[in-house]
């Protein structure tokens, strides 16, 4: 009885895969719509149903006794991510008013996407649960392919021929999990020749963190060649590397096998949404590999149906952004902090940004002050304005690598960014960092 019902569940994915398959060669496009960038996170209240018992209040953290935040941080997933733009949760609405096969629709989505990210030939895309799904069920296609047996074994790897993926140990980061969680070794190198060296019949991929680029000996393009030299299949995990909106395009036309980003950061997507873009044999193994598909490694990692289009919405008003004018936006905001502050004694403002950075890039305030003249560390203040009630004020935290120009090393600095900030919400930082600065100013 056991064995018949193994091979039922063989012979389903077996079909399941030529189904897939079958998907992946019609022509059918899901199309998004032309809506242009709204008020991130406003809506009309006309618009709004009417909401009794939870809900009713309009602020449902604070019904739950959970403290609203004011992100002055940034795209941080602990913090919720991002916020759509009321178009994306218009689509979404019409993403739940009724039903669909959902491998159809992520084939489709996958099209739309690969349209909108100006893919090569023979790419396509795949919305996941967040961009560290993506790394899950795209190193299962590596591995698996679309051997039914494979992927229902795997993160057992016996009996399958590959089982080891190269990574630069200076790309080593928190995400990696997501790689062995498939069940491979992840093989540390540091120059061209320990690549090269580590290079052998059980070697899978090669995997590229990209925002540790600078930090790699081996940078974007040399590893790139040195995968196609060998026949490797090479992964770009680019989650937090827009903007710019180039990016999206830029490392599938370099010729990465896969790129990875997160939907919930500058895109504005769901924030469990992610963007897997690939060649379209891996995306459709990938697409076996996970939800809504049973007894696979990504089953977990579901993604919906509202959030597939969602995350298209998002991604269509991302791509048709205008992002020098979101840049001043940015600043304005920041300018208003800056002009308050500045006027308390020992207090100094600049503003760090470069346009050529690789992740999580906008424009940050930078707050420094003199110590002499306010007895505050950094801690604290951070702490006096995570302590604002009702609402929590959040700040990057960067480290002190950047300070500003002129100001003594010893003097503490904080980072501002406008990048989630609704309009208005400037007023309340500056007016609770004057009140801050000016109770530990000392006396003259």
């Amino acid at each position: 009885m056991k064995e018949s019902a193994a091979c039922s569940r063989r012979s389903f994915v077996s079909t399941l895969g030529a189904t897939i398959a079958a998907l992946f060669g019609t022509n059918k496009v899901y199309a998004a719509g032309t809506g242009q960038s709204g008020d991130f996170g406003s809506e009309s209240p006309d618009a709004r149903p009417r909401v009794t018992g939870f809900g009713s209040t309009g602020n449902v953290f604070a019904e739950l006794g959970v403290t609203p935040v004011i992100n002055a941080a940034g795209t941080y997933t602990v913090l919720g991510g991002s916020l759509m733009a009321p178009e994306v949760m218009e689509v979404m609405r019409l993403g739940n008013d009724g039903f669909v096969d959902i491998n159809e629709l992520e084939v489709a989505a996958g099209k739309k996407m690969a349209e909108l990210c100006r893919m090569p030939s023979g790419y396509t895309g795949l919305v996941t649960g967040g961009a560290a799904a993506a790394l899950l069920v795209g190193y299962s296609a590596i591995l698996t392919g679309d051997n039914p047996q494979y992927i229902q074994q795997i993160p057992d790897l016996s009996g399958m021929p590959k089982s080891e993926v190269i990574i630069q140990r200076s790309h080593r980061y928190p995400f990696d999990h997501q790689i062995r969680q498939t069940g491979v070794k992840l093989v540390e190198v540091e120059t061209r020749d320990e690549l090269l060296a580590a290079i052998n019949p059980r070697t899978a991929a090669m995997h590229f963190l990209n925002f540790q680029n600078d930090a790699g000996r081996i940078k974007v393009d040399e590893f790139l060649q040195i995968a196609k030299q060998h026949n490797l299949p090479a992964f770009n995990d680019a989650a937090a590397d827009t903007p710019p909106v180039s990016r999206l395009w830029k490392y599938t036309h370099m010729g990465y096998d896969l790129v990875t980003f997160s939907g919930g950061k500058d895109i504005r997507g769901p924030q469990a949404a992610g963007l897997l873009m690939g060649k379209e044999q891996l995306i459709r193994c990938a697409l076996l590999n996970m939800s809504p598909n049973e007894d696979t490694i990504g089953r977990a990692s579901k993604v919906g149906k509202e959030e597939i289009v969602g995350m298209l919405k998002a991604l269509e008003m991302f791509v048709g952004s205008d992002q020098d004018a979101i840049l001043k936006a940015y600043y304005a905001q920041l300018g208003h902090i800056a002009k308050r502050v500045e006027k308390i004694p020992g207090v100094e403002t600049d503003y760090n940004y470069e346009a050529a950075a690789i992740a999580n890039n906008t424009v940050r305030l930078a707050v420094s002050w003199d110590p002499a003249k306010i007895a505050l560390t950094k801690d604290q203040v951070t702490n006096q304005l995570a302590a604002t009630r009702p609402w929590s004020i959040r700040l990057a935290d960067d480290g002190d690598d950047w300070r500003k120009k002129g100001s003594s090393a010893n003097n503490p600095v904080i980072q501002i960014t406008a990048w989630m900030l609704k309009p208005g919400q400037e007023k309340t930082i500056a007016d609770r960092l004057c009140e801050v600065f000016q109770s530990g100013a000392r006396s003259a």
